[in-house]
């Protein structure tokens, strides 16, 4: 296993009644996304939020959360909180909603261009 399913089912507890999410395994974790965009997601047993470069600093003074550094440099806009920030079901769900609400706030992904043929 490659990151928490558990945390994974309860993050589709919380979604059970949002309409256009997604999922998408990448990296060796999962997204959760909506309208192509992710908002959550889990690394390792890890969630990782997108919370907008606006709450990033707000974010990190909060307990168990700290910088999402997945390449080694850290990622402004997306926190990482450990597990114990996120034990309850109510913690879990705040997190979870910061993040969409984040992703609900930025303008439609424009189509992508059909990549043309090396023919």
């Amino acid at each position: 296993m490659s990151y928490d399913e558990g945390l994974a089912d309860r993050i589709r507890d919380v979604l059970t009644d949002e309409p256009g999410i997604g999922e998408k395994e990448m990296l060796g974790g999962i997204a959760f996304m909506h309208a192509g965009r992710m908002f959550v997601g889990i690394v390792k047993e890890e969630l990782m939020v997108r919370v907008g470069p606006d709450h990033h600093d707000a974010s990190l003074r909060e307990r168990h959360v700290r910088p999402m550094d997945f390449t080694g440099r850290p990622m402004k806009g997306y926190v990482y909180v450990a597990p114990a920030g996120c034990e309850s079901d109510a913690a879990l769900e705040k997190w979870v909603r910061r993040g969409l609400e984040h992703v609900l706030t930025l303008p439609a992904k424009k189509p992508k261009k059909p990549r043309k043929s090396g023919k």
